[in-house]
């Protein structure tokens, strides 16, 4: 069997579980503020439960989250500790060489492609890749809702040295998964995969949907990129939210649907490997204990 690289969860719950607080729009970056030291063991628990690679808590030091004012002022110095404590973390791991993702998010907002704005976008990248890049193996662009967003990180890290893997967020409504599967831009994977494929990016990725709409990309990217000729890693980190949530991602927080056990997601992961996904993890809403069981299943 092909080895799965495991990888780690969301944050955000796990942040919650232990202890900090989670709250819009600052979202996970409240924790960077006030409990640092929290997001180092959520770091260190999605090692414990087998996590190969761990994701920085970078992806709300954006304006979008924390303000204008506030990313200007102090944006630097908590990127910095974002990939500080990931790194940290991966390095006391005792089993086995753990790597560190540098989160670039969609710097105009989660889920809303219409924001983008191309003359201005690397004005916020070249801060977070100049902050990650002494702390970080790769760098991770991730709930991309358009292919130009996944071009504006393409060009924000190449004079960096280090490969970038791009993940892409789908469509996901209710009955979604009976459609052609598109980006939330309306941009059909196929177009995604075959984007891909043209560019320098070492692996792509689906996130922050439903695990329902995954396997179906899979298949579709897995064979555009074999047509390609390029050896290009698919990986999933599906969400755990409900489908009836409404609003701009930094206005409330999301419902966890109650339906999606360890052991269930585990059964998406599983069903991912075997139609080619070969880096599996888990996004908003997927815990370590998710993570160990799809670790478990993987692994067996």
């Amino acid at each position: 069997m092909t080895s799965i690289t495991i990888l780690d969860g969301g944050m955000s719950r796990e942040l919650v579980r232990l202890g900090a607080e989670l709250r819009q729009p600052e979202w996970s970056a409240l924790a960077l503020m006030e409990s640092p030291d929290t997001v180092r063991r959520v770091h260190e628990e999605f090692i414990a439960a087998g996590a190969d690679v761990v994701t920085t808590n970078s992806y709300a030091l954006v304006p979008f989250h924390i303000g204008e004012e506030r990313f200007r002022a102090d944006g630097r110095r908590l990127i910095a500790l974002s990939g500080r404590l990931a790194r940290e973390a991966a390095d006391t791991a005792q089993d086995r060489a753990v790597r560190v993702a540098g989160s670039l998010p969609p710097i105009f907002g989660s889920y809303e492609p219409q924001l983008f704005q191309p003359d201005r976008v690397q004005d916020y990248l070249r801060v977070l890749v100049d902050e990650l890049t002494p702390f970080v193996d790769v760098f991770l662009g991730e709930t991309l809702s358009l292919i130009a967003e996944a071009e504006a990180v393409q060009q924000a890290v190449a004079g960096t040295g280090k490969p970038f893997w791009i993940s892409f967020t789908l469509q996901d409504e209710p009955g979604a998964e009976t459609q052609v599967p598109a980006l939330r831009s309306g941009e059909s994977v196929a177009e995604a995969a075959r984007w891909i494929a043209s560019s320098k990016a070492e692996a792509l990725l689906f996130n922050c949907s439903r695990p329902e709409v995954m396997r179906q990309a899979v298949d579709i990217a897995s064979a555009i990129l074999a047509e390609s000729g390029r050896d290009v890693p698919i990986g999933v980190y599906a969400n755990a939210f409900t489908s009836d949530d409404e609003g701009a991602a930094n206005e409330a927080l999301h419902h966890i649907r109650d339906d999606l056990s360890g052991e269930r997601y585990a059964g998406f992961a599983c069903d991912w490997a075997e139609s080619g996904a070969t880096m599996i993890g888990g996004c908003c809403g997927v815990g370590a204990a998710h993570i160990h069981s799809l670790a478990r299943c993987l692994r067996s």
